[in-house]
């Protein structure tokens, strides 16, 4: 015995309370058509819910209980009915009728009694619309979620690539170990305490995560210090500490260099530039390269000059050993006003113990 057919001809669903007329469409529309019928505006609605779903509703107006325009109006409610199309098939003729049941969304308006050739034309015409615009749904849901899933690729790549560019300076600084990853942590955490607060409108849910993705470039101009001083195994000298104050702006220069081959800036690039050559200035205007002051250093450099000091404190370095967290917290808050923003100080102070916790996660091996 073969196997059965998959029966894919369109499902039409014939709505009217009187039992001559449903077999009248049902003789009319069964040797084209798979037909469910509904005798009720209820079972209508039952009906369009229940799989195989309907392609199109032919629908009466004039019924007990519910009439055709409530059962329109339900349908149009609700998310899979907009994409049923409806053709009113009913006697009331009027063109005040009619106009009433184009408005609330109907596809067509077929007056009884009816004529078999123009109610089958209009049927097919309807389905032709139907498909069509499900095909253009389709293809636009699929646009979606690709356009969702290269968005997703690019953002990876450039995550990617933003960390290793990183990491490949911070492997030429041998003590740095996992501060990268510290530090983007720490900055994301002060940001999110400071969102909302006046002086910071400019952090929200996405600037935030654009400055955890830039923050590890924030010493990426390292790679154009010479070994001897990058890699000295004790104290720079003034000179040698002149050159590797450098770094700041060859960072800057650097992604202002990459950032020109875009055909408009970014907001990406706007923060990894600002941090590279920024988050050496000090609050009371005693830092490099260029002695900002207060305001006049950016927000996200303020924020990183916070979170690279606490880094510094808490790790060994050859010129010192690693502080504790409680002595390193000490010296942030004596250098609040002077060398920190007040208010990032401050937001440090709410989240001190998640600092803690992400320097413990990702403790240098």
């Amino acid at each position: 015995m073969p196997p059965p057919t998959l029966d894919t001809r369109p499902v039409i669903l014939v709505v009217d309370d009187t039992p001559d007329n449903l077999n009248l469409m049902h003789a009319l529309l069964r040797d084209t058509y798979r037909v469910k019928l509904a005798n009720s505006g209820e079972r209508a609605l039952r009906l369009a819910r229940t799989e195989p779903l309907p392609d199109l509703m032919l629908l009466d107006i004039m019924m007990p209980e519910m009439d055709g325009y409530e059962v329109c109006k339900q349908l149009q409610a609700e998310p899979f009915g907009r994409r049923v199309p409806v053709l009113f098939l009913t006697a009331k003729s009027s063109v005040e009728d009619e106009e009433y049941g184009l408005s609330l969304g109907a596809v067509d308006y077929i007056t009884k009694p009816i004529s078999p050739p123009i109610v089958l034309a209009r049927i097919k015409a309807q389905l032709q619309v139907k498909r069509a615009a499900d095909i253009l749904l389709d293809q636009n849901a699929w646009l979606t979620r690709e356009v969702a899933r290269r968005t997703r690729q690019i953002e990876n790549i450039q995550d990617v690539t933003i960390f290793a560019l990183a990491s490949l300076a911070e492997t030429r600084d041998n003590e740095t170990g996992n501060h990268i990853r510290r530090t983007q942590h720490y900055v994301r955490t002060l940001a999110r305490v400071l969102q909302g607060q006046p002086g910071f409108e400019e952090l929200h849910d996405e600037s935030i995560e654009l400055l955890f993705k830039s923050a590890p470039l924030h010493d990426i101009g390292k790679v154009g210090i010479p070994d001897s001083i990058l890699l000295k195994p004790a104290k720079l000298t003034t000179d040698e500490f002149e050159v590797m104050k450098t770094h700041t702006t060859l960072g800057h220069d650097a992604i202002a260099m990459a950032e020109a081959m875009l055909e408009s800036p970014t907001d990406f690039l706007r923060y990894a530039k600002e941090i590279a050559w920024c988050h050496q200035e000090k609050w009371d205007g005693s830092g490099y390269p260029r002695g900002l002051k207060g305001t006049e250093i950016p927000v996200s450099a303020r924020l990183m000059a916070l979170a690279d000091v606490y880094d510094a404190l808490i790790s060994v370095r050859v010129y010192k050993p690693a502080f504790s967290k409680e002595e390193a917290a000490r010296i942030l808050r004596e250098g609040r006003g002077k060398h920190f923003d007040p208010a990032v100080v401050d937001a440090f102070e709410l989240v001190e113990q998640q600092f803690a916790a992400i320097a413990d996660r990702f403790a240098d091996p």
